[in-house]
């Protein structure tokens, strides 16, 4: 079943907003991002980043919690980076889903 993705860009935001200015967050953000990018590559969606997300992100928490801050908030963080690389989707519209055809980096 599909994940929501306004429902997931909302999460996402407020983990975002969460670890601002929190000392040492972005490391585990980091962490996630760059986990991230080995799991889906360059092109994608956020439809299929929303599945990721929907189908558990336990991996993602060991990651920030492993590389965050201790004692830091690895939901905010696991949540911030998957806003962090939302940015990066090919359908990505400053905070909302671009409609249409997803428009690839080579259009």
């Amino acid at each position: 079943m599909a994940y929501e993705v306004n429902s997931a860009l909302y999460q996402w935001q407020d983990g975002a907003r969460r670890v601002q200015g929190e000392p040492g967050a972005d490391r585990g953000v980091d962490a996630v991002v760059d986990a991230l990018r080995r799991r889906l590559g360059s092109r994608f969606t956020l439809a299929e980043l929303a599945d990721l997300y929907g189908e558990g992100v336990d991996w993602a928490w060991e990651i920030a919690a492993r590389r965050g801050e201790p004692g830091g908030d690895a939901s905010a963080a696991v949540n911030a980076g998957f806003f962090r690389y939302a940015r990066e989707a090919t359908d990505y519209a400053g905070g909302r889903v671009r409609r249409g055809r997803a428009q690839q980096p080579d259009d």
